[in-house]
């Protein structure tokens, strides 16, 4: 898709609510960030961009949600990685493959408004991604052994940190 302002690649799409109608804008880089520097600060670089843009997307999602509501799904979190919802909305990044399953019911109507599609439809690696099970088991682990010394559970600890070391001989 092209750029409405020029013949560029457009990479921005950004639907806004305006009088009650969605208006789509597909923008590059360039004119994106004239665009929404119309409404607020022009973003220093494009990691900025798109933590603008995750923030306007969060709020076109929470619209119709009451404070309560959002107070609450913000404090959702991953069981895997910890990563909150509010954290998602602030920086627009998610933390582990599993926030994908974790915030399924948000994320479902986000992805199907930038994508058009909640599944993958592109192309896909050669090697299959051997081991992350393992891989997000010991993520878990880790996170699960920084509690227990949180907490003073010596002998839990302990007890994670020698299965993490199992898991990880296995996989070496």
């Amino acid at each position: 898709m092209k750029c409405q302002q020029c013949n560029k690649p457009a990479t921005f799409h950004i639907t806004e609510l305006t009088g009650g109608k969605p208006k789509e804008v597909h923008l590059c880089e360039e004119h994106a960030r004239e665009y929404l520097s119309q409404s607020g600060p022009e973003p220093s670089s494009a990691g900025s961009m798109a933590a603008v843009l995750a923030q306007q997307m969060a709020q076109q999602m929470a619209v119709g949600q009451t404070a309560d509501e959002l107070a609450r799904l913000d404090k959702q979190a991953c069981p895997i990685c910890g990563t909150t919802f509010y954290e998602f909305r602030s920086h627009g990044r998610l933390g582990c493959p599993n926030d994908y399953a974790a915030f399924q019911k948000q994320l479902e109507p986000l992805l199907m408004n930038i994508h058009g599609e909640t599944s993958h439809t592109g192309k896909r690696p050669l090697r299959s991604a051997e081991g992350s099970a393992e891989r997000t088991q010991l993520i878990r682990l880790r996170r699960e052994m920084q509690e227990a010394v949180g907490q003073e559970q010596y002998e839990r600890a302990s007890e994670l940190r020698d299965e993490i070391r199992r898991i990880e001989s296995e996989e070496g």
